[in-house]
């Protein structure tokens, strides 16, 4: 069964649409002929953001590179989105050649987030170069084999964390991760396709209801406030070599 495909008719939440509507006026100023095409993901794309809480992810997608005023553009951006938009967290870019992403070298990293992920907000849209994905162990391995690697980076920065902020972002991000890549592990037999990572944790416990404790744990690590960080390694301890196994043995399993 063919996966949802985010429309950009469907109508931004009113909070974020002056803020969309800068990101192109920056983006298009800085850029000029450069520029290719720009899109949201994300709960800003899904119309699931929280004030407060959720940041803009934004893919910029050029002709040719920019690597030598990147960062001048991407800070000064986040710079006034700081002082105009305080309640979105923070700006999460990326960027590719609209070269790399029409490829079929990109049909399940690029493919799939454009076309099932992402909104266009400016430009031709690079999505409709792709047809339809289903539920798939391939969109699934792309996307999730690191997991280990990840666990083993937010643990380290967790474990580091001297602010309050630094480690409620910290434990945000693994928990994500680790809901997401849980529900991944099964999607190719349940046939759907959540991105919410509560309703990945609620969908993966249909098939592993023995995960029930952990599942609830990182859905804890979702609510903004700091845990004990003896309790937040252990928990990434225990599930995170766990997951990342099940990804190995299903691998060996399906290839």
């Amino acid at each position: 069964m063919p996966l949802n495909v985010l429309t950009a008719q469907s109508p931004l939440q009113s909070d974020y649409v002056p803020a969309v509507a800068e990101l192109v006026k920056f983006f298009r100023a800085g850029l000029g002929n450069n520029l290719h095409s720009l899109y949201v993901y994300g709960s800003v794309a899904r119309g699931t953001a929280k004030p407060g809480r959720s940041n803009i992810d934004i893919i910029v997608v050029t002709h040719d590179t920019f690597e030598s005023n990147r960062m001048t553009l991407v800070n000064t951006i986040r710079y006034r989105f700081q002082r105009h938009y305080p309640f979105i967290t923070d700006l999460n870019v990326k960027t590719a050649l609209a070269s790399d992403v029409a490829s079929l070298d990109s049909l399940f990293s690029w493919g799939f987030l454009l076309r099932h992920c992402a909104r266009c907000i400016h430009g031709s849209d690079l999505g409709e170069c792709f047809g339809d994905y289903e539920p798939s162990w391939e969109i699934a391995k792309y996307w999730n084999m690191d997991v280990g690697y990840k666990v083993a980076y937010y643990r380290a920065k967790i474990a580091k964390a001297t602010r309050g902020d630094e480690q409620i972002h910290a434990q945000t991000e693994v928990a994500k991760k680790l809901l997401r890549a849980s529900y991944s592990l099964i999607m190719h037999r349940d046939k759907q396709w959540f991105d919410d990572p509560v309703e990945c944790g609620k969908q993966f416990l249909l098939y592993h209801p023995e995960k029930q404790r952990e599942v609830d744990r990182l859905a804890l690590l979702l609510r903004g406030k700091i845990i004990a960080k003896r309790s937040v390694v252990g928990l990434l301890d225990d599930f995170g070599p766990w997951l990342a196994k099940q990804y190995e043995k299903t691998e060996f399993k399906i290839g």
